[in-house]
């Protein structure tokens, strides 16, 4: 494994921005087969960094739109690709990027048929990109993220596991996670505290479970988090503000015991859970 050249010039990387560089192409390599990029593929790159991963994912993609923040890498970036025909670096911040309407000009000026996101996320903004990504009604097939080891393991978690968390829910609600491969820590430079790994959500075209309203569903999961080590009577019934005897007969009716835990159920027991609550509420 060999360091970019940036990071041997002394380029300072920014803590703020959760700057730790993939350096290992053995792993980058994993990552764009893993996505399953092909020449009909549009990719929108999120963090681009030194551009290792995106010189590989133009090798494989029909064209890369890489979004990057830093400032400083963006004339590096633009200097490294002035000789593909098929990179585009953008200035900009992905969490106020406007995806859907990339991938609507790709698909226009470049014939392409598929869009796919990719990229190693700063572990501070991860869950926010991945719910900005998934829930938006993007007219994209998957994404493709690196992030903290222990995030993936959540995101990947059974519902109704002890790793599951709300997150776990709302990832599964929107698509099917599969993992691409583990990343050390020493696969970056600087080193993290952490080790990493590489999923790929594919976007659902149908939720697995059919509820009467999505936004109740998932303030539901929400509160049987709230507190995630009390049971649902006292988790439900401190989060949503209701009486206990209320919250019980709201579980009753959905057929679930009111002494389990949120990590319990499955994602069909809180879709009979949130449709029970809407009953009550109307």
């Amino acid at each position: 494994m060999s360091r970019d050249h940036r990071s041997k010039k002394g380029f300072r990387h920014s803590k703020s921005l959760g700057q730790n560089f993939l350096q290992d192409i053995s792993i980058v390599q994993e990552i764009v087969e893993g996505s399953q990029v092909d020449r009909d593929t549009l990719v929108i790159e999120i963090g681009p960094g030194q551009g290792v991963l995106t010189a590989e994912l133009a090798e494989a993609a029909g064209r890369v739109m890489a979004v990057e923040l830093d400032d400083r890498l963006i004339p590096e970036l633009r200097a490294r690709f002035i000789a593909y025909n098929n990179v585009e670096i953008i200035h900009q911040d992905i969490l106020e990027c406007d995806v859907a309407a990339l991938v609507a000009r790709g698909r226009e000026e470049y014939g392409l048929t598929k869009a796919r996101v990719i990229g190693n996320l700063p572990y501070y903004i991860t869950t926010p990109i991945i719910t900005k990504l998934i829930t938006g009604r993007l007219p994209i097939e998957s994404v493709t993220a690196m992030m903290q080891k222990e995030v993936a393991e959540r995101l990947m978690a059974g519902p109704g596991t002890s790793k599951c968390g709300a997150i776990t829910y709302q990832v599964q609600y929107y698509t099917e996670v599969s993992k691409i491969c583990d990343a050390g820590k020493e696969a970056f430079y600087p080193v993290p505290k952490v080790d990493s790994a590489v999923l790929r959500m594919d976007i659902r075209r149908e939720p697995p479970v059919q509820v009467r309203d999505e936004k109740a569903f998932f303030r539901c999961v929400k509160a049987g988090f709230a507190l995630r080590r009390k049971t649902l009577l006292n988790s439900l019934s401190a989060a949503e503000g209701m009486e206990k005897e209320e919250i019980r007969r709201v579980l009753e009716k959905a057929g679930i015991s009111p002494e389990r835990r949120a990590e319990s159920l499955s994602m069909e027991e809180f879709a009979r859970l949130a449709d029970s609550m809407e009953e009550v509420r109307v």
